[in-house]
């Protein structure tokens, strides 16, 4: 799932902003709508390049109902490892509700439909997601589980990068399923627009290659981090973080020249990601 964070924050924003005068201002719309447009020096998904370690462009648009449903999309351009032809594009639909739970807290409880339009056959699958968050003072925190039911997008079809390059399926028609674990912390820094923030993840899933020579747990199962930070000035938010996995070369050899930029290059070592993006 390939949530914008500077759209999630817009929304728990809005969730928690208590006005200062109810009696003068106006009762919440029962629809409302919310997005985001995001410039980003590399698009890493669960730590790994989907853009050939290159710039992408990513944009998403959420309506959502006073009851807690909504639902929308988000989409990025690809280059590499994960595209499968047509417009190179991936496109999410996604659906849920949000529920509160406790003494403030929030439950997300959804589908993300993944897809590639125009792309190779057996690509597209579908990922549940729980979401678990809330905050304390100026922090925030969340705990994520997501889990992709057995399938043909998902299957073990090569067990290694050389076989999916000669085209030959160790195992055709094979479906697997995928787990990811997440937790996520951000700190609004009182009386500035800096907020801090940390991610980490879990991945457990197909230790082989998919029907199209790529997986979304190529190693099987690995750990991926982020830390960072961003800045708000204006209608802009500002962002840098650093990225890595503890895929380690050796780790991803077998699946060698698929898992890598131009066969070589690894596309899931640490690096900095810089990014620029408004939201509404």
């Amino acid at each position: 799932m390939r949530f914008s964070t500077i759209l999630i924050g817009g929304i728990l924003a809005a969730a928690t902003a208590t006005p200062a005068m109810a009696q003068d201002t106006a009762p919440p719309e029962p629809i409302t709508i919310s997005g985001s447009a995001t410039l980003v020096t590399d698009y890493r998904y669960r730590g790994v390049s989907q853009t050939d370690k290159e710039m992408a462009f990513q944009a998403g648009l959420t309506v959502s109902h006073e009851s807690g449903v909504y639902a929308g999309f988000w989409g990025s351009n690809l280059a590499g490892w994960g595209t499968f032809g047509g417009s190179n594009t991936e496109l999410d639909l996604l659906g849920g509700v949000v529920v509160p739970v406790g003494g403030g807290g929030n439950l997300d409880l959804g589908l993300t439909w993944i897809m590639y339009p125009g792309g190779a056959d057996t690509t597209d699958f579908a990922e549940l997601h729980a979401k678990l968050s809330g905050e304390i003072g100026p922090l925030s925190l969340a705990a994520n589980v997501s889990y992709a039911p057995p399938q043909k997008a998902l299957g073990k079809v090569y067990y290694t990068g050389a076989a999916a390059a000669a085209g030959t399926p160790d195992d055709p028609g094979d479906k697997e399923d995928n787990l990811y674990l997440s937790g996520d912390g951000a700190y609004a820094i009182m009386n500035t627009p800096v907020t801090l923030d940390a991610h980490i993840g879990y991945s457990d899933g197909n230790s082989g290659l998919g029907p199209n020579g790529t997986s979304i747990a190529p190693t099987g199962t690995y750990f991926d981090w982020s830390l960072g930070g961003s800045v708000v000035y204006k209608s802009l938010t500002l962002g840098v973080h650093y990225i890595d996995t503890d895929i380690s070369k050796s780790d991803a050899a077998y699946l060698l020249p698929n898992f890598s930029k131009g066969g070589t290059t690894p596309i899931a070592d640490a690096t900095v990601v810089f990014s620029i993006g408004a939201s509404f």
